[in-house]
Parts: C-alpha cells; sequence; structure tokens
C-alpha cells in the first residue's frame, strides 16, 4: 500500500513538472508517459529495512548489504533527471559493489583466506555490476521489470523464509500495478537498477549461507540475464559499439513482431512459473543435479530466442 500511494504521488509529480519519457526511434512506447516510479520502490524497500531491522532476526549483514545498494536509487534519479555520464554512473555502480562484497567477506570471514578472497570479491563484484545494468537493459516494456522483481523475491521467500524477500516483493508489487500495461508511469533508472542489485545480493547471500544451491537462485532469475548476455554477446560479435542504445533484446523483438506488452509480459510470467518450480525442485537435490538443470534451462531459452529470431531476426547492423 504504501509502496502504491508511493507512485501515485510520485506520477503525479512527474506530470506537474514534466519528467517525462519522451519516445524514440529506440523506444518500445508511442506516448510521452511519466518516469521516475522506481521511487517508490526504493521507499518501500527502506522500510522494509527498518521493519526487517526492528521486528525481525534478519541478519544484520544482508540488511547492510541491501542498504549499500541506496546510492544507486540516488544516482538512477539525477540520471533520469539530468543524464549523467556512464562513466560516474558506473563508478556509483563499483563503489556499491565494492562494499557489499567488503561487508560479505566480513560476515563471511574470508579475509584471513586470501585467494579465495580475491577470487570471491571478483566473481562476486562483477555479477552485482552485471545484474545492475542488465535489470536496466530489460526494463524497456510496461509490467516486465515489475513480474520479474515480485517473482524472484517471492522464490527467496518461499525456500528460505527470511521476511526481506517478501518486503521486497511488496515493495515491487506497489508499482507494478500502475505499470501494468498499459503502464501509467515508468520504473526509470531510479528503481531498475536498484532491483537488479538487490537481487544479486539476495543470490549472492543465500547461496554463501547454504539456504539456496547457487544454480537455483540463477535458475529463476534466468529469463533476465540469459536475454541480456546473449543480446551483448551478438552485438559485440557484429562489432557493435555497446554503450549505443537498441532494440534488440529478444523481449524487445518480440513486441515488434506483433506481440503487445500485456502479452509478451504474461507470457514471461508463465516461462516464470515454469522456472521457479524447476529451480525449488533441483534445490533439494545434488549439485551436480543442480547444474545440470541449469544447463538444461539455459538450452531451453536459448530455443525461446530462436522461436523469437524467426519472427524478428536479430539485424546484422
Amino acid at each position: 500500500l504504501l509502496s502504491l500511494l508511493s507512485t501515485f504521488l510520485v506520477r503525479k509529480y512527474a506530470i506537474r513538472k514534466a519528467i517525462l519519457d519522451i519516445p524514440n526511434d529506440r523506444s518500445s512506447h508511442t506516448v510521452p508517459t511519466p518516469r521516475g516510479g522506481g521511487i517508490a520502490i526504493a521507499i518501500g524497500v527502506v522500510v522494509s529495512l527498518f521493519l526487517c531491522w526492528t521486528y525481525f532476526e534478519v541478519d544484520n549483514g544482508l540488511l547492510l548489504a541491501i542498504a549499500t545498494g541506496l546510492p544507486l536509487t540516488v544516482i538512477g534519479f539525477l540520471d533520469d533527471m539530468f543524464t549523467l555520464t556512464a562513466r560516474l554512473r558506473f563508478a556509483v555502480q563499483l563503489l556499491c559493489a565494492g562494499i557489499a562484497v567488503l561487508l560479505f567477506s566480513y560476515y563471511f570471514e574470508l579475509f584471513d583466506n586470501v585467494p579465495l578472497f580475491l577470487a570471491f570479491g571478483v566473481m562476486a563484484g562483477t555479477g552485482i555490476v552485471w545484474f545492475i545494468n542488465l535489470f536496466n537493459f530489460i526494463d524497456g516494456i510496461d509490467g516486465y521489470l515489475g513480474s520479474e522483481g515480485v517473482i524472484i523475491s517471492l522464490f527467496f521467500y518461499v525456500l528460505t523464509g527470511n521476511p526481506l524477500p517478501l518486503f521486497v516483493a511488496a515493495s515491487i508489487a506497489g508499482f507494478l500495478i500502475l505499470n501494468w500495461p498499459k503502464a501509467k508511469i515508468f520504473c526509470g533508472d531510479v528503481g531498475s537498477t536498484l532491483v537488479g542489485y538487490i537481487v544479486a545480493i539476495f543470490t549472492l547471500y543465500f547461496a554463501f549461507t547454504g539456504q539456496i544451491q547457487l544454480p537455483s537462485a540463477l535458475i529463476i532469475s534466468s529469463l533476465f540475464w540469459m536475454d541480456a548476455s546473449v543480446t551483448l554477446l551478438r552485438r559485440w560479435h557484429n562489432g557493435e559499439r555497446l554503450s549505443q542504445a537498441h532494440r534488440k533484446h529478444a523481449y524487445q523483438r518480440i513486441v515488434q513482431s506483433g506481440f503487445s506488452h500485456q502479452k509478451t509480459t504474461l507470457w514471461s510470467i508463465a516461462v516464470n512459473a515454469l522456472l521457479f518450480a524447476v529451480a525449488l525442485v533441483v534445490n533439494g537435490y545434488s549439485p551436480v543435479v543442480a547444474w545440470l538443470s541449469l544447463l538444461g534451462v539455459i538450452v531451453f531459452e536459448m530455443g525461446i530466442i530462436a522461436m523469437i529470431d524467426h519472427k524478428k531476426p536479430f539485424a546484422k547492423s
């Protein structure tokens, strides 16, 4: 309710101040729409952190790690307002990821083992920064980011019983109500980067504490990271400038082929429901089975991308 009310108020403010997303040749929308709704998600997350710290026995290390991502909200808001340089945004992302890695290294007592600390730092830091950006890349059609964020957060809650993912799911759901097709407000960098950061932190924390197997956590978020990763590799192979905006992600091309935003989002929810079931089942098996299941999911999603290629080919220019 708090998130929904905040989204409503942010929308009114954005309309009054003309903070609008204006469609261009790279947009999947045709109508100027208020942006910055991710502020409501951030407000919900801040309240969630306070509730978990005050009333629930949630690990302070997890709470601090999530709180470390809040500067992403500030820099995202400024970027939505004034369009900041990519270098500045990337520096803030590295800073947040670096602090999170140091926090986890302290709580997991990795400093005594230098090789393990360095390996964890490189892999975890890279993973966090990649999730921040891929969620920003994938936030391009109505309801897509919000539904993914809710499903992933609910998955972590179901498997761990930790209340924080449940509160995060509620914070995103309030925004999703007004972002559902046809969206009355967009999330913007202020929310998409924070959601990506939180998903990365949940993945690392619950995997490292043994509450969830890492392959299961990767399966539930695979719809996003597969699309973003494959698209990035294909653009690199084509010799394209990777920093240039585009409309080549699988979810964008399926919209271009004739699917509505709502139909595409509903299909993504259906696929995520399947991934939810698979990740839930394999989490109880051996790591070998879990990793093989992740490989199977990758093959399955490559098949989906191939089907989309058939409907809307991946442009080579």
